[in-house]
């Protein structure tokens, strides 16, 4: 069987460059997208170039990027088994924090950029009976006062069970990875104490999808240990 193949959006930093790591590492090949070309590049350089790793600049909003991203990973490798729907961003809580263009630009990307995700590659992953995740939260599962992120998070919390409804008796699994705080640029002012890593994602991530094909892994919740929210 040839080896399975990984998409990762947002993958040039953080949660999505660490799942591209443990990926390669498990033996997998990898596609790598994000807005920043020369980041994607260089990591794509790291986990073994051509024929181990693509490098695809893609901004998430953008429906064409999309399906490019889409037909050059099929272009590159002949399959795609599995989609991790991670590009995201966030803004400060409250209502007068941030900018309506900041919302905007966020909203399309988490909740937008996710949709066009699913919609690019549902076709691939039905041929491979492969396996769909999103990047949640747990702002997604409990919002915060003023978060307009936490609202976007809601949305793809609902988005993955929406997902894995459509893709019913197709063989997809649909996996939302809810994380709390995690120790990346991401967040601005995390909790006080250890916070999670990347890496510590990364490994729920490779745990879902490693798992026998009839098992389904709907959602995973992770909280560092000292984070009461």
């Amino acid at each position: 069987m040839p080896e399975p193949v990984l998409v990762v959006t947002g993958a040039s930093s953080g949660i999505g460059a660490a799942t591209a790591r443990a990926a390669a590492a498990s033996g997998r090949r990898v596609v790598l997208a994000a807005r920043s070309a020369e980041r994607v590049a260089a990591l794509a350089e790291e986990l073994g170039g051509p024929g181990r790793a693509l490098a695809v600049p893609c901004d998430v909003t953008e429906w064409e990027q999309v399906r490019d991203l889409a037909g050059r990973t099929v272009e590159a490798f002949g399959r795609v088994d599995a989609v991790f729907a991670n590009a995201g961003f966030g803004a400060r809580r409250g209502f007068l924090a941030e900018s309506p263009e900041h919302w905007r630009a966020m909203v399309l990307t988490n909740v937008y950029g996710a949709a066009i995700t699913v919609r690019a590659f549902a076709e691939a992953l039905r041929e491979t009976r492969g396996h769909l995740l999103l990047t949640g939260s747990v702002a997604g599962r409990k919002v915060p006062p003023g978060s307009i992120y936490g609202c976007t998070k809601w949305a793809v919390t609902a988005m993955a069970e929406a997902a894995r409804q459509d893709l019913d008796g197709s063989g997809v699994r649909v996996t939302l990875i809810a994380p709390g705080t995690v120790e990346t640029p991401f967040y601005d002012e995390p909790v006080g104490g250890e916070q999670l890593t990347a890496e510590d994602v990364a490994r729920a991530v490779l745990f879902a999808l490693d798992q026998p094909p009839h098992v389904d892994v709907n959602e995973m919740l992770i909280r560092p240990t000292v984070q009461s929210f």
